[in-house]
């Protein structure tokens, strides 16, 4: 419609104009030249300019609002005037366009303040810098664990730690980091995570960096309570039946008189109890050497030797291994690798000996079950991880035990030493990895290893 009208205003115009300069040629013709002809051609040159003018204005609003788009300029209005009803329309669009405009503006700010509010009041200090250092973003949290106001590049950290400096500067994307850090005799465990994006062509690395001194210290606490916890009952165990019969023995050797040189008998009945008292220190000593050596085993691990395995030769290996008690207990046993190939960088037989492990146990469990059932299974989880997990039916761990066994000599076998889990669980950590476990009462049990 607007275009529409333009094309019709302007092709009156011209018509004048040539209606005009036609009269002009007449008045010529009839009255010769005088005043009238000049009339007639100032007329037009008037309509030649107003003309030009006319079609200048419009393209000078155009310009006007394309070059409020360009530059973001969104404070102005547009008021067309002079150019007839027929820019009504075009008036509003502009102007539409442009409050349009002021309002995503004014969204964007707004989303901007939300942000900004965000990352300055969040507990986790960021850091988002270039790679030459230089800082983008530091927000009040991170201020605050490195006492600074502000902070224009990483180097300026290096009055803080120099280790620091390097660490973020050597970071790439995804990385994850601990560090030990001493400042002003406070020492902190740094657990620093990174992403990087880009922004047009700068790279920006952001980085979380977060204090888990006190965490760290109450796990370790409660690690050290809960071993201090299994170390005494196990010592108590021997040691008391140990120090109960020493007393016993004390007892009987009381009556005879060594200060006499002559032979003391000592009556048969005596001697018995001696000689079973004597067996019992013997065999509690025996038991009590054999747990300190199992508690030296947890620290004699050997260092992982990382290969490229398949997982179906682990399963293999394992199975084989364990294929004699799973036949003679009538256990059905099921192996799924997904996808077939799936490979693994791991110390083949350290993976191993976690596998045999848990399969003991479970095997262990499904005694005397109906339908035994164990599964082995391995595959990528949602973030990409290879994950192995075994599962079976058997009667399942209680709540308030399954959060102890991987406690060291924590056991529920009567003849159990309470380590095999706990070496798995640090034969894991050594690859990098974790190893958890599920159950459900008299339903499935599961342990899962990831890598």
């Amino acid at each position: 419609m607007i275009y529409k009208n333009f094309k019709i205003r302007t092709i009156v115009r011209i018509l004048l104009i040539t209606l005009t300069i036609l009269a002009v040629f007449v008045s010529i013709y009839q009255f010769g030249f005088n005043v009238t002809p000049l009339l007639l051609g100032g007329l037009v040159i008037f309509q030649i300019v107003d003309l030009i003018r006319y079609i200048q204005k419009t393209n000078q609003y155009l310009t006007n609002f394309l070059e409020s788009i360009r530059y973001s300029d969104f404070s102005r209005s547009f008021k067309i005037e002079g150019l007839g009803t027929a820019y009504d329309e075009l008036k509003e669009a502009f102007n539409d366009v442009i409050e349009d405009f002021q309002k995503i503006r004014s969204q964007k700010e707004e989303h901007y303040h939300y942000l900004q509010n965000v990352i300055q009041h969040i507990g986790i200090s960021l850091i988002a810098f270039q790679k030459d250092g230089t800082v983008e973003m530091i927000n009040n949290s991170a201020k605050k664990l490195f006492q600074i106001s502000r902070l224009r590049n990483i180097d300026e950290l290096e009055n803080y730690s120099r280790e620091l400096v390097e660490k973020l500067k050597s970071l790439k994307s995804g990385d994850r980091i601990l560090l030990q850090v001493t400042n002003n005799d406070m020492m902190l465990q740094l657990a620093i995570y990174a992403t990087e994006f880009k922004i047009r062509t700068r790279n920006i690395i952001l980085v979380s960096i977060q204090d888990i001194q006190s965490e760290l210290e109450e796990q370790e606490m409660e690690a050290w309570q809960k071993l201090i916890r299994v170390l005494t009952h196990e010592i108590m165990n021997s040691i008391t039946p140990i120090a109960s019969l020493s007393s016993t023995i004390n007892e009987l050797l009381k009556d005879i008189d060594t200060t006499d040189s002559k032979p003391q008998e000592i009556d048969d009945e005596t001697v018995i109890d001696i000689r079973n008292s004597l067996k019992t220190i013997n065999k509690r000593s025996i038991g009590l050497i054999h747990f300190v050596e199992s508690y030296r085993n947890l620290t004699r691990i050997p260092k992982p030797k990382f290969t490229i395995v398949p997982v179906k030769d682990i399963f293999h290996n394992v199975h084989l291994l364990m294929e004699k008690d799973i036949k003679l207990k009538g256990i059905e046993c099921v192996m799924d690798i997904t996808p077939p190939s799936l490979e693994l960088t791991a110390d083949e037989e350290l993976i191993e000996q976690v596998l045999i492990n848990l399969l003991k146990n479970a095997i262990h469990s499904l005694t005397d079950m109906e339908n035994p059932r164990i599964e082995m299974k391995a595959f990528m989880d949602k973030r990409g991880r290879i994950a192995i997990q075994l599962l079976d039916n058997g009667p399942g761990i209680l709540p308030e035990v399954i959060d102890k066994i991987f406690v060291p000599f924590f056991t529920t076998k009567p003849d159990g030493s309470g380590i095999g889990l706990s070496l798995s669980k640090q034969i894991m950590r050594m690859h990098g990895g974790t190893l958890t476990a599920q159950s459900k009462q008299n339903e499935e049990t599961s342990f899962t290893l990831r890598f």
